[in-house]
This record gives structure tokens, sequence and C-alpha cells, in this order.
């Protein structure tokens, strides 16, 4: 059974889209909480977990939200300890694991490593078991986002404040990191491991400007998201540029698109 064009195509945004909902919420977090660094130190670590799935036999996918799993674990433990600079730790780990990854990579002589696939996405690629994949665990992201969405509201106003009120504030940022982890792992197809951290911050720094609530910055980020996949897709498909590259470079232009008539308002 052979796939047309169109087929790939609507694969293609099926899988952007699905990657776009729970990108958007989540990705409201990263930029509430400033933790865009944190989500380039997990993305980084992706190409390692890619590397030790192919050598240890195993869907890389699982070799990606393992390796996310275990750096989100070291990275919440290393931020209690006061001699370590938060921002310094991120990138030492971020480039550190990056090389790790493409020195591991060096290793896997009998296996074909489409390297530029992993670093830049290769949404076209994408098949029924990737939307599987991301529907399904995208689902169950949505379901404990919205089960601990008040909690991760008040820790990012104030965290302390957060802790008086009986928020669990060690167990929820656990929580959110892994969920961080996860997104990472199934967005990789889509935009690649260089570029999966602008999903996470571009559309809902674009929605920001136009949301009252932080459930509205939220279903904005969404649509702001869909709308890149859509047109990084369809220049793709026109123009024959990268996929992956073209839906962030949509999105960069509907941020600042937006940003030109004077900016509305700064706070969700």
């Amino acid at each position: 059974m052979g796939m047309t064009m169109d087929d790939f195509f609507l694969m293609a945004l099926a899988a952007g889209v699905g990657v776009s909902m729970v990108a958007g919420p989540l990705g409201c977090f990263v930029v509430w909480r400033r933790m865009s660094y944190f989500g380039a130190t997990l993305s980084h670590s992706a190409l390692l977990g890619v590397a030790l799935g192919l050598l240890l036999g195993v869907n890389p996918m699982i070799g990606v939200v393992a390796t996310c799993i275990v750096i989100a674990a070291a990275v919440f433990s290393m931020e209690r300890d006061p001699r370590f600079a938060a921002d310094t730790i991120l990138g030492i780990l971020a480039h550190g694991m990056l090389a790790l990854g493409l020195v591991a990579i060096a290793f896997l002589d009998n296996v074909r490593v489409d390297l530029m696939g992993y670093l830049f996405g290769d949404i076209l690629a994408v098949s029924t078991n990737d939307l599987i994949w991301i529907y399904g665990g995208g689902a169950a992201c949505l379901l404990i986002l919205g089960m601990i969405w008040r909690g991760l509201l008040s820790m990012s106003v104030h965290d302390e404040l957060a802790r008086v009120e009986g928020v669990p504030v060690s167990a929820m940022r656990l929580i959110f990191m892994l969920m961080i982890a996860f997104v990472i792992a199934i967005a990789m197809k889509i935009v690649g491991i260089m570029l999966i951290v602008s999903m996470l911050i571009i559309p809902p720094a674009t929605a920001r400007r136009f949301a009252r609530t932080p459930e509205q910055m939220a279903f904005y980020a969404v649509i702001v998201g869909s709308l890149s996949v859509l047109g990084g897709l369809a220049a793709s498909a026109t123009i024959d540029t990268p996929a992956g590259p073209s839906i962030v470079v949509v999105a960069m232009v509907l941020f600042f698109a937006t940003a030109m008539p004077g900016v509305a308002r700064r706070q969700a």
C-alpha cells in the first residue's frame, strides 16, 4: 500500500498538531518559570538517549525517555546543592550531553544513524506508531497537567507561598520536569533535538500577548503552535525547505508579527 504525498502531509500535520497540543500548555510553565535552559539541557541529552537505544537494541524513543528522566532527576538534585549555580550546571550538561551523544553515535558502526533527522526532525517520515505515541502519551500528559495545574500555577507565582498553602512543591517540580522529558521524546521526530525548545517557548510567548488568563494562554499557545506546523509544512511542500526548521521559522515570524502593532499586555 503506497502512500501519496498528501498522505505524508496529513500524517505530518497530525503529528505536528498533536505535539503542539501538549507543548503549548507545558511551554506556558517553561516561559513563566524561565526554564528554557532546562528544556535545552534535556533536548540536547536526547541524542545520547537515541545512541543508547540503538546500542542496546531498543526503540530509540525509550532510550530518549529514560535518558531525559535520568538527566531531569540529576538536575533536580543538583539544584538543591548550594555549590552549583543552576544556569552553569545546565549549560555544562546541555553541551556535555550533546557532545557525549555525538561520541556515542560514533560507536554505532553497524547502524546507519540519520543524524540530521534526529537533530532537525524528520516530520515527513512520521509513522502510525509515532502518532500513537504522540496522541496516547500526549493525552496522558495533558491529564496529569490538568490535575496539577492549580499547584503549578501557584508555584509559578511564588514558590514559598505555594509551600505554605500545602502544595507539594518538590514533587510537582519533578513531575513537571518528567513531563517535559516526555514531550521532548515525542517531539524529536517533528522538529528535531536542536529545535524542540522553540516549540515549547515561541507559541506560549506569542500567546501571552493576547491572553487574559493562564488558561487562555495555554489554549492560544496550542493554536499558534498548530498554525506554525501548518505554515512550516506548507512552505516545505511549496518551496522545498526542510520541514522542521520551517515550522520554527513560521513560529518566530508569528511571534514578531504579533509584536509589531505595539506590544499588548505583557502579563498573562
